[in-house]
């Protein structure tokens, strides 16, 4: 097999939930539901943080930023899994799965980065206050979504293009995508490049930003404890609650699906776990904020109002 490309494929099988089929039917509701959730709610976000004047601030447009990425995330994969669902021939072309496989980790790498600079926005607004509009200005904040943007982007092209190179045995992936470790199961033989690239961007993407948050909210909670105003107190939990709700469900997931051994767990957990990620976070991520959020449940009153 050496030499061997992947592009001899010209098109894959995906197992999906084809091994129980009782439960497709449910599954299809279930996930369409849900990705219709997702869809409206991220971008009613989206569109009240452009129409509301209030809210062109750093926060909601790292919000806003966060609302296009789940979209585009959730839309990578959630249609062709519909289709497989109601349809008995599971299949995806090969530029469609490199496309799948591209976007999922481009949009998953960049929220990585993006929820620890939302972490750093929460830390300079509540730890200092009077500096604030200074170090978070117009610029700095499209600077540091932009610097998401490009490491998200460049490290899952760094992925997605060494990951199509391994030559694959076979063209069933057991999964409801084209994710990037069910893909990389399929290898003749294990390249060692491949999974130091992996091991690097993980601890990269996960650990060091999610070191970064927990230390952004010691300094945040050490703060807030010291506001004697309970009405301060509540409002600096309120804006900090949504956004470590969402880092919770986000990393959580992900941690367990991208850092734990490669052994361990069965393939229907990992479906699952990315179902759960893939799905669940993006469409809980409107609720919380809007249900937590004073200022974005005003902001939807006013655009209800006007509709």
């Amino acid at each position: 097999m050496q030499g061997e490309n992947l592009t001899i494929w010209s098109f894959f099988f995906l197992e999906g939930f084809s091994r129980y089929p009782k439960l497709e039917i449910v599954l299809f509701v279930f996930s369409l539901v849900m990705y219709l959730i997702s869809l409206v709610g991220n971008s009613t976000l989206i569109l009240i943080t452009i129409l509301d004047p209030r809210l062109q601030t750093p926060m909601y447009i790292f919000l806003g930023n966060l609302s296009f990425m789940d979209i585009c995330f959730t839309s990578a994969s959630i249609p062709t899994l519909l289709v497989n669902l109601l349809s008995s021939q599971k299949t995806i072309i090969f530029s469609g799965c490199a496309v799948q496989m591209y976007l999922s980790l481009a949009m998953g790498s960049t929220e990585c980065v993006l929820l620890a600079v939302m972490a750093y926005d929460r830390y300079v607004a509540i730890c200092n206050p009077l500096r604030y509009p200074m170090v978070m200005n117009r610029q700095v904040c499209v600077q540091m979504a932009t610097v998401s943007w490009v490491t998200g982007c460049l490290t899952a092209l760094l992925e997605t293009s060494f990951a199509l190179r391994v030559p694959l045995c076979g063209n069933l992936i057991d999964h409801f995508t084209c994710e990037i470790l069910a893909v990389l199961k399929l290898a003749c033989t294990s390249s060692l490049l491949v999974d130091t690239i992996m091991l690097v961007v993980g601890v990269l993407l996960l650990p060091i930003p999610m070191l970064l948050i927990c230390i952004s909210y010691v300094f945040i909670l050490s703060t807030v404890l010291q506001i004697s105003s309970a009405e301060g107190r509540n409002k600096a939990f309120s804006t900090c609650g949504a956004h470590l709700t969402v880092v919770i469900l986000y990393y959580g997931a992900a941690l367990s699906m991208y850092l734990k051994p490669s052994s361990s767990g069965s393939h229907e957990i990992d479906k699952i776990i990315s179902l759960f990620y893939g799905m669940l976070a993006p469409m809980l991520n409107p609720i919380i904020y809007s249900l937590r959020n004073k200022e974005v449940k005003d902001a939807m009153k006013k655009l209800q109002g006007k509709m």
